[in-house]
């Protein structure tokens, strides 16, 4: 097949319209059309559904976009191990993060590992757990840190630490003092910032909310975990977070934090994924131990 119409199909299945890829591409979409066109001719078999508004692969264009993908993984990989005989490491690592995640990643695992790999720059994305899930699933990315994630069946995990959410307080709380878990319910009353209903964190909440028969007080809602720091930190109320997440407050003594009871919130937990099957380049393969060893989100819980 074609290398040229296999990167086109694979561009228009990301994209989602011939005209989307075109301009990814730079290129005119009539280039594309033909490529595609050809491509089915070659193969037999229709690969894109015209819809209304943009098109959709057919099986039988997700079987070849599948292709497509893999010989580029090993095109990449290859290029890698030919930069590496030369002595060169250089390249890009791509990396698709929920938002809590930012902070970690940064100061204690990015800055360092920059340390000794000169030569690597970093492309960082924020998204939702299933646009993350996807974007690794499509070959968008090449390391997903994803929070309670659902099973993906082109995802594999590589390494998960239990990362229960926590009551987040202000100093001076009553609860601030005891170390058992309490219960989420006992924070119904309070004004509480609150993730958007649409976060994984927001839902994972609402399932307790649900099964107990209450509902917390949202005083600010927002996807901005800097924004839920610092409303605990000028104790405008309580939040609800992972320890990584508050991990330099707390240690700075600017907040407190107490475990919640809740099963499905204390069993919630933090996850390094990648795409299943696919066999990373020697710097992001680097990276992805790096990132397991330094993180603060990927160590157990405290006792």
């Amino acid at each position: 097949m074609n290398d040229r119409a296999l990167r086109y199909l694979l561009a228009v299945v990301r994209a989602g319209s011939v005209r989307a890829a075109a301009e990814g591409l730079n290129v005119a979409a009539s280039a594309v059309s033909r490529q595609i066109i050809e491509l089915e001719a070659q193969v037999g078999e229709t690969l894109l559904e015209r819809l209304p508004r943009g098109v959709v692969p057919t099986e039988a264009g997700r079987l070849v976009a599948e292709h497509a993908q893999r010989q580029a993984d090993e095109a990449a990989l290859l290029e890698d191990q030919l930069k590496r005989l030369r002595g060169v490491q250089r390249g890009t690592i791509s990396l698709r993060c929920g938002a809590g995640f930012l902070i970690d990643l940064l100061d204690n695992a990015l800055a360092g590992f920059a340390q000794d790999h000169p030569g690597i720059a970093y492309q960082v994305e924020i998204g939702t757990t299933d646009g993350i899930l996807a974007a690794i699933a499509r070959g968008e990315a090449d390391i997903g840190l994803v929070y309670n994630p659902p099973a993906h069946p082109d995802v594999r995990g590589v390494v998960s630490a239990r990362q229960p959410l926590l009551a987040v307080l202000p100093k001076g709380h009553p609860l601030a003092n005891g170390s058992a878990p309490v219960p989420l319910r006992s924070f119904a009353t309070e004004p509480a910032a609150l993730l958007p209903p649409d976060h994984g964190v927001r839902q994972l909440l609402g399932r307790v909310e649900a099964d107990g028969g209450f509902r917390l007080v949202p005083r600010l809602e927002t996807a901005s975990f800097e924004l839920h720091r610092r409303f605990v930190m000028a104790a405008m109320g309580v939040a609800f977070l992972p320890r990584f997440v508050v991990a330099a407050e707390l240690r700075a003594d600017l907040l407190d934090a107490v475990p919640l009871r809740d099963a499905i919130l204390s069993e919630a937990s933090a996850h390094l994924v990648i795409r299943a099957g696919r066999r990373l380049p020697e710097g992001a393969a680097r990276l992805l131990g790096w990132l397991a060893d330094h993180m603060v989100a990927f160590r157990p819980p405290p006792a």
